[in-house]
């Protein structure tokens, strides 16, 4: 009974101080966000054993002796501090100059655990090994198959420290190799079992070996063993750029990112206002950078209207500009859409003999100089002309020229100057 309460003591007093180390932890401010990793390991391991004193003369065991197992679990506060609860067995046998003996030990301990490589920063040179510290108190129970206490056992208070290396297997697992020693306090009888110890105290002495597997429990990606805090800002602030980068994405191209942009699908060269909307001062609907040329490509309501009240309406939609025949980029081929337009001249040259035609030829103010422009002008009206001449229109009911450069749209404008470039009709 004495001894169970000096033990109970021990673990005791152990635990009060781990308690008052969380309440500080828990009273200080936070310097950061609860970062994201896993806290919960098991821990596997089996090994060697050395008892050291007291031993009675006579008997004696290997170095290293085997069989020791230990079984733990274990709780990280933070990166760098933890405790773990674990249990531990032993067996001591006669080596081959001994008097023969076996005893089993058994032992459970309550202990603190440090991170020694975070606290030594050794995340600076390597992700793969890592050291930990283990130091705690505990009970322990020696069970001897001969002398006084072979139908019982020796109960006593253990205190235990050790290092444990790693080396990182993966997010959930590591290897492990530890090395741990174990004082006893009030330990009655010798390790072999047939005397009783001659001094009280700390009496007892004996070591450990042990190779084993840590499991880390947890739906994070690391475990406190190997976390780091730089990562973690690393993904934050990946995440806040990309977060930037997609509010700054630009779809149509105006110059107003999509998280502002009203109108996100504005036409490409049309200018807009600050919200990302189409300038349209007569709130028509049509953008005004394109309404002028659209004006000139499609006929008004009221010039329809008035071919009601006399004339040759398809002469006038000719004539007029409403028909055109367009061109790609610094090219004299006309657009395959345009055959159309060319086809309704040559019906209504077939349908009308006696009529004349003057193809016109202009171009945009981008691509080159005036000479250039005029001389690419002419051969647009010029590739009219041929096909025309090949459809059977005769050559001497037609006429072509060149007109140079049409300013009438904006030249920042892509779809404005697609509509400039091109050729009309004047029918006569």
């Amino acid at each position: 009974m004495k001894k169970l309460m000096y033990t109970s003591l021990f673990v005791g007093l152990f635990a009060t101080g781990i308690t008052a180390q969380e309440m500080n932890t828990a009273e200080a401010p936070a310097e950061a966000p609860q970062a994201d990793f896993n806290k919960w390991s098991i821990e596997v391991n089996g090994g060697v054993n050395k008892p050291l004193r007291p031993i009675a003369g006579g008997y004696f065991t290997n170095t290293p002796d085997f069989l020791h197992l230990d079984l733990g679990a274990r709780y990280m506060f933070n990166e760098k501090f933890g405790l773990k609860l674990d249990f531990g067995y032993d067996k001591f046998e006669s080596d081959e100059n001994s008097m023969d003996f076996e005893s089993k030990y058994y032992r459970v301990s309550l202990q603190g655990v440090a991170n020694l490589g975070r606290i030594m920063n050794w995340e600076t040179w390597t992700k793969t090994f890592n050291l930990l510290g283990h130091a705690g108190v505990g009970y322990s129970s020696l069970s001897p198959d001969q002398g006084p206490i072979s139908d019982d056992n020796d109960a006593m208070a253990n205190v235990i420290a050790g290092l444990t290396g790693q080396i990182r297997l993966g997010d959930h697992v590591a290897l492990t190799a530890d090395v741990s020693g174990i004082g006893h306090a009030l330990q009655d009888y010798t390790f072999d079992g047939t005397n009783k110890t001659s001094t009280r105290g700390f009496n007892g002495m004996m070591m450990t070996g042990s190779l084993g597997l840590t499991f880390y429990l947890g739906k994070a990606k690391q475990h406190a063993d190997w976390y780091l805090r730089e990562n973690e800002a690393i993904d934050n602030l990946t995440m806040r750029v990309d977060d930037i980068e997609g509010m700054l994405q630009d779809t149509d191209r105006d110059g107003v990112p999509d998280y502002l942009d009203q109108e996100p699908n504005t036409p490409t060269g049309v200018s807009v206002d600050r919200y990302g909307k189409a300038n349209d001062l007569n709130e028509n609907g049509v953008p005004d950078d394109l309404e002028g040329a659209l004006d000139m490509r499609y006929a008004s309501k009221e010039s329809l209207d008035g071919l009601d009240k006399g004339g040759d309406p398809v002469k006038k939609l000719l004539s007029d500009g409403y028909v055109n025949v367009y061109f790609g980029f610094g090219s004299s081929k006309p657009a395959v859409y345009s055959f159309d337009a060319i086809n309704y001249l040559v019906r209504y040259m077939n349908e009308n003999p006696s009529a004349q035609a003057e193809l016109l030829g202009y171009a945009d103010e981008i691509g080159g100089d005036g000479q250039y422009n005029t001389s690419l002008s002419e051969r647009r009206a010029k590739a009219v002309y041929d096909i025309l001449v090949a459809s059977g229109v005769d050559e001497s009911r037609l006429s072509y020229e060149g007109m140079g450069i049409d300013s009438s749209v904006d030249k920042s404008s892509a779809n404005a100057r697609q509509i400039v470039r091109r050729v009309t009709f004047k029918l006569k």
